[in-house]
């Protein structure tokens, strides 16, 4: 890697919801994630590794949810890295007792082999009502219609020592389409980013989401491989305790700049830090890109990874400043040089 590369970190992003060749699927992005993290310490987001029962989460890999990542693009927030966190799981009241068992089965499980602090759970007072469903446009999106029972059951987990915080609510089943073939758009993956989102937001400590289907039956059909992690488990439970563990804990620097500094707490990593962002070619039109773009870091728009969006560099005005490469193996060849 390049000499004034040192001591700089990368994002990689891949949008949930919509439809992503790359990353659209079941930690399918995680080869390449892997691959780059061994050239440099690399952001991502939890779509990219999170895959049911597995994780492509490695060791130079920084774990932030998406509205974490915008924040900390615009100097709002920093992130101190971390280890051992104290995992806390908010459970929606609307999950039948019979799938809830199979969640806290899971749970126990993780502890005894992998020995992931998980404090506890909490189980919302009221359902927390998502809705999901996919737009005209082709992205998945949806509605959460009592976020605040979530975030109540946040604070009492918080309140016991909680540093991270894994959520799953109900979903209705989703009907059948081509997600299972390895085409198509993740109808739930819209929904699943504003519930991450929102709690992330309001609660200002890792949160990422899973959901929950009544039917908790494993398929005997062979599907495409991209997706085959969520179709061997009844729970995505795992993968957000693999990427929790060691996640960054969220700094709020917006009204001061103490946080751009190492103190005895260790170093935090800011905006300030990055050396590149990478994404798929046709999904520019996000506030990381554009502020990225505004601090003069280098996006790189991989032409591999289509989406169902058409937001290329054309369509935002910068054909100059992005710089385009072929897939994910180019941009590596570019960290290497």
């Amino acid at each position: 890697m390049k000499t004034e590369n040192k001591d700089k970190v990368s994002i990689m992003i891949v949008p949930t919801g919509i439809g992503a060749s790359i990353g659209g699927y079941a930690g399918d992005a995680s080869r390449y994630a892997q691959k780059i993290a061994k050239h440099i310490p690399l952001i991502v987001n939890p779509n990219i590794v999170n895959a049911a029962v597995f994780s492509g989460i490695s060791e130079n890999m920084f774990y932030v949810e998406g509205w974490a990542i915008e924040q900390f693009m615009k100097g709002n927030i920093s992130l101190l890295p971390s280890q051992n966190n104290k995992i806390g799981v908010i459970f929606d009241s609307a999950i039948p007792q019979n799938v809830l068992n199979i969640h806290l089965n899971t749970i126990n499980a993780i502890k005894t082999v992998y020995d992931i602090d998980i404090i506890g759970h909490e189980i919302t007072k009221e359902p927390a009502g998502v809705e999901f469903f996919t737009m005209e446009s082709g992205i998945s999106a949806g509605r959460l219609n009592n976020p605040e029972t979530l975030v109540d059951a946040g604070k009492k987990l918080l309140d016991r020592g909680a540093q991270a915080l894994a959520v799953v609510c109900f979903f209705e089943e989703p009907p059948e389409d081509d997600y299972e073939k390895g085409d198509g758009v993740d109808i739930v993956g819209g929904v699943e980013a504003i519930i991450s989102h929102y709690l992330t937001e309001k609660l200002m400590c890792p949160c990422v989401h899973a959901p929950a289907f009544e039917d908790v039956s494993i398929t005997g059909r062979l599907v495409d491989p991209k997706v085959s992690a969520e179709y061997i488990t009844p729970t995505f439970l795992p993968c957000l305790m693999f990427g929790l563990k060691n996640a960054p804990l969220l700094i709020d620097t917006k009204n001061c700049d103490m946080c751009y500094k190492p103190d005895d707490s260790g170093h935090y990593i800011t905006c300030r830090d990055l050396h590149s962002v990478v994404v798929p070619h046709d999904a520019l039109g996000s506030s990381v890109v554009l502020d990225s773009i505004e601090q003069g870091i280098k996006v790189f728009a991989v032409k591999e990874n289509k989406t169902v969006l058409n937001v290329n560099k054309y369509a935002i005005g910068k054909q100059n400043v992005i710089i385009e490469v072929d897939s994910y193996e180019d941009y590596i060849k570019y960290l290497e040089e």
